[in-house]
């Protein structure tokens, strides 16, 4: 099974703070970017964060400054190697969850189960799993929101608009091809910043 590390709940964590120097200096350096935070998440704020399109690691840094501001402390997954002594703590506190990515059904089982032990678990994931162009999502987070009866939320980033945060929530179904194609209607109204490497849904 994928290695999980101590519960990253919120609610039962306290940052340390070389993760909280991190955060802040993102936050303050996300606010002074121009950009505007649209959407609410939804309660109970149990659900998969769909990442997309994912063309660069800006998305990444400003799609935390946006979580500041709409007061979500969102969780990640990363390979192991990330999770070492000195940054292990630094990590997890940020909302990272270790895992083992060489056995991916583990992974999906893993999130599942997190997901039914916590109180509160926001999982971001990129579908594309690469920077680079991509010919298809990865299913993973579809079959981790189906399994933990869980919605997926559409992460908002429009480099056109400046406009970053959160989309609608969709339940997934069991049909991938028919949910995928509701998903695509909202990711084509979202410019990327590199708009040659995201995959046309």
């Amino acid at each position: 099974m994928p290695t999980l590390g101590p519960t990253n709940n919120p609610s039962q964590r306290k940052p340390g703070w070389l993760a909280r120097s991190i955060r802040w200096a993102l936050v303050a350096w996300f606010k002074r970017q121009g950009w505007t935070v649209e959407g609410v998440a939804p309660n109970p704020r149990k659900f998969v964060v769909i990442a997309a399109p994912h063309t660069s690691n800006w998305d990444f840094v400003y799609f935390l400054g946006a979580a500041d501001g709409l007061n979500l402390d969102l969780s990640f997954m990363g390979k192991e190697s990330l999770f070492r002594w000195p940054l292990a703590k630094a990590m997890r506190d940020l909302g990272g969850v270790p895992v083992d990515r060489s056995a991916s059904h583990n992974v999906v089982d893993a999130m599942i189960a997190e997901f039914a032990e916590r109180d509160e678990f926001m999982l971001t994931i990129a579908p594309e799993g690469t920077r680079g162009k991509v010919r298809q999502w990865k299913t993973g987070f579809y079959h981790i929101a189906l399994g933990a009866g869980v919605p997926m939320v559409c992460g908002l980033m429009d480099y056109k608009r400046k406009v970053v945060g959160l989309g609608p929530a969709l339940m997934a179904s069991g049909d991938y091809e028919a949910d995928m194609k509701i998903l695509a209607e909202f990711y084509r109204a979202c410019t990327p910043k590199f708009p040659d490497r995201a995959m046309v849904l």
